[in-house]
């Protein structure tokens, strides 16, 4: 089959590779017919290079049909259309049980002192082979997948398998008061679901960004914007306060992670890590803080005294620093950390089984394409180029 693989910093391609098989009876094998492209994949795709292997296959956002099924597996059929979660969780442990599938301990990856296994995700998460393909191996068949009914473009779908459950987690987490103000900062993919989100329920909401395509996106929702592209990052918060009375925002959420604009020592940092030889290069991102953390700070200062900050971006350094007194001095409240999917899934397919398109999901890719123009959609979505803000991939 053909499927998307990593073979070094900045270098994607499509290889042929074995076709998967079932290796328990609790797996699944599915075709691919949706992948989406993550901004976690870019991720990979440079900065955390040292844990990957040439020919891992990436991408964590597919959906298909099912072609094999172990012996395990006793709620699906071969046919059936599911879409994956990112997530690898059994379902009966303690941490799956208590609604934290991204910290599985079937799953778990305890030699690196990380939680659940991701599909297509490097050796920090189990270097399970991802969904960027055409067929697919679903460990924990038995739990994960969910089933969707036929008919509905897949677009409907296939944001349940990350977007969707990560935009809903950070809302959640957010706890934004009735008649409240919500600061997103970060319009990509899970920013710009989660002010759909937010707005559809009720909320006020300032998305904050550099990039005008996606701030007029989430203008023509509903939401109020904020464009930092010749903005000092220290003003945003002054920014937020002139909007909300000089207090700030009730919640913020940072889904911007170590990507954030405005670091330049960082970056630097990131990719001088990233040229050392893997076995010096892991332990020192694993031990050391080279984070951007121009969002994180933002989203700090953006935030009222006693307000709350919801962190989906993701973050590699250990040990970054935290503008501690401030934290304390303003008792803001902190909730992170990866989508917990199955927590959240039912509900959000109860709103995407509705006849309308609440979320506009079905209209959320700006761009459909092969598995042939991989190599280049990565690099397109890395510059921010073609107005590209969500990418599917249809092999």
């Amino acid at each position: 089959m053909r499927a998307v693989t990593w073979q070094g910093p900045k270098d994607i391609r499509v290889d042929q590779v074995p076709d998967p098989t079932i290796q328990e009876p609790t797996d699944i094998v599915i075709r691919v017919t949706s992948s989406g492209l993550c901004g976690s994949d870019l991720h990979l795709y440079e900065v955390l290079g040292p844990f990957m292997t040439p020919g891992d296959i990436v991408g964590h956002e597919p959906m298909g049909v099912v072609e094999a099924v172990g012996s395990g597996v006793s709620h699906l059929d071969v046919g059936d259309r599911v879409v994956v979660p990112f997530n690898v969780s059994c379902g009966h442990c303690f941490m799956c049980t208590h609604d934290l599938q991204s910290q599985c301990e079937t799953t778990q990856n305890t030699e690196q002192g990380t939680g659940a296994s991701l599909l297509g995700y490097s050796k920090l998460y189990g270097q399970v082979p991802g969904g960027q393909a055409e067929y697919l191996r679903v460990p924990h068949g038995d739990y994960g997948p969910i089933k969707v009914r036929n008919g509905p473009p897949d677009d409907r779908y296939l944001f349940l398998s990350d977007v969707l459950p990560t935009a809903w987690q950070a809302l959640e987490y957010a706890n934004v008061p009735d008649g409240g103000t919500l600061v997103v900062l970060g319009a990509g993919p899970i920013g710009d679901m989660a002010a759909r989100i937010a707005l559809h329920r009720g909320h006020r909401v300032i998305a904050v960004d550099l990039v005008p395509e996606r701030l007029a996106r989430v203008a023509a929702r509903g939401a109020e914007t904020i464009d930092i592209a010749d903005m000092d990052t220290g003003d945003l918060g002054d920014r937020v306060r002139e909007l909300t009375q000089g207090r700030g925002a009730d919640s913020v959420i940072d889904a911007v992670g170590m990507e954030a604009h405005g670091s330049g020592g960082a970056k630097t940092l990131h990719k001088l890590v990233g040229l050392l030889p893997d076995a010096v290069a892991e332990p020192l991102m694993l031990k050391a803080g080279i984070d951007r953390l121009a969002a994180l700070n933002s989203a700090f200062d953006a935030a009222r005294r006693g307000g709350t900050v919801s962190i989906s971006g993701v973050y590699g350094g250990a040990t970054d620093p935290m503008p501690l007194f401030s934290m304390f001095d303003k008792q803001v409240t902190v909730k992170m950390g990866q989508a917990n999917v199955r927590r959240w899934s039912d509900d959000i397919l109860a709103l995407l089984d509705q006849d309308e398109d609440v979320l506009g999901v079905e209209s959320f890719a700006t761009h459909h394409l092969s598995l042939d123009e991989a190599p280049e959609a990565y690099a397109k979505f890395q510059a921010k180029e073609d107005g590209m803000v969500k990418v599917v991939f249809r092999p």
